[in-house]
C-alpha cells in the first residue's frame, strides 16, 4: 500500500463508497489513530475537526459503517474506504451524503389516514431505492404511528409476503394488458409497487438487500 501522506494537521481524507452498490456515500477526515481504529474494529473512525476529538460513524444512530476494504491513492494523500452501510449514512436520513433526498420526507411512505399505498420517486435510476430502504429500515427500527411501511411489518412475515405475491400477481396482469395495447406506465406503477413490497419483506426478515445484490454478483461471475 502507498504510504499515507497526512497533511500539516495529521490529517487525511477519505472518501466512503458502498461496496455493494459502488455509490459515494460520504468524505470524512481519518488520523493515524482512527485509521488504526477502523482496521482494528472493522467499524469505520473519523476524526472530528471541530470536536477535536476520535468518533465512530453511526455511534449514536447505529448506521455503522462495516469496512470492506481501504485503498490509498497513487498520491498517497486520499483513502477509498469501501464500506456497507447499516443503514442511511447521511444525518439527513438519505443514504448518502450527496442526495437531496431524506428518509423524513420521501414520497415512498404512505399516507396511512387515506389509506394509499406508496407510489414510485422521480428520481431515474435504480440509486433511488438506496433512499427507499433507509425509510423502510428507519421504519422497521422506530415504527412510529400512523406509518403504513410499519403497519406492514407489525402484521409479519403473512402480511408482507402476501403482499408481494399480489403486486407480483398485478405486474403479471398489468404486462398481459400491455402486451395487447394496454398502457406502459401501468406496468410501470405495478412493478414499483412489487419492489416496494419485496424490500418491506426483506427488512420484515432482517435481510439486507446487499446480501441479495452479492448474489447477482456472485451469478454474474
Amino acid at each position: 500500500m502507498t504510504e499515507i501522506s497526512y497533511d500539516e494537521h495529521g490529517l487525511v481524507p477519505g472518501i466512503v463508497q458502498d461496496a455493494t452498490t459502488g455509490r459515494v456515500l460520504m468524505l470524512g477526515y481519518l488520523n493515524a489513530e482512527s485509521l488504526e481504529r477502523t482496521r482494528a474494529t472493522g467499524k469505520v473512525h473519523f476524526w472530528s475537526r471541530s470536536r477535536q476529538e476520535l468518533w465512530m460513524k453511526g455511534e449514536t444512530s447505529g448506521n455503522v459503517l462495516d469496512l470492506v476494504d481501504l485503498a490509498v491513492d497513487c498520491d498517497g494523500d486520499t483513502l477509498l474506504i469501501r464500506a456497507r452501510p447499516a443503514g442511511p449514512t447521511c444525518h439527513t436520513g438519505a443514504a448518502s451524503c450527496f442526495e437531496a433526498a431524506a428518509a423524513t420526507g420521501t414520497a415512498a411512505e404512505a399516507d396511512a389516514a387515506a389509506g394509499d399505498e406508496p407510489s414510485a420517486g422521480s428520481e431515474p435510476g435504480f440509486a433511488f431505492l438506496d433512499d427507499l430502504w433507509a425509510v423502510i429500515a428507519d421504519r422497521a427500527r422506530t415504527r412510529p404511528e400512523g406509518s403504513y411501511t410499519a403497519r406492514l411489518l407489525a402484521g409479519g412475515v403473512d402480511a408482507a409476503g402476501r403482499k408481494v405475491t399480489e403486486e407480483a400477481t398485478e405486474v403479471l396482469l398489468a404486462a398481459k394488458d400491455h402486451a395487447t395495447g394496454g398502457r406502459a406506465d401501468l406496468v410501470a406503477e405495478e412493478a414499483a409497487d412489487l419492489l416496494y413490497h419485496l424490500l418491506v419483506l426483506l427488512a420484515e426478515r432482517g435481510i439486507d438487500p446487499a446480501d441479495v445484490v452479492g448474489v447477482l454478483r456472485r451469478r454474474a461471475g
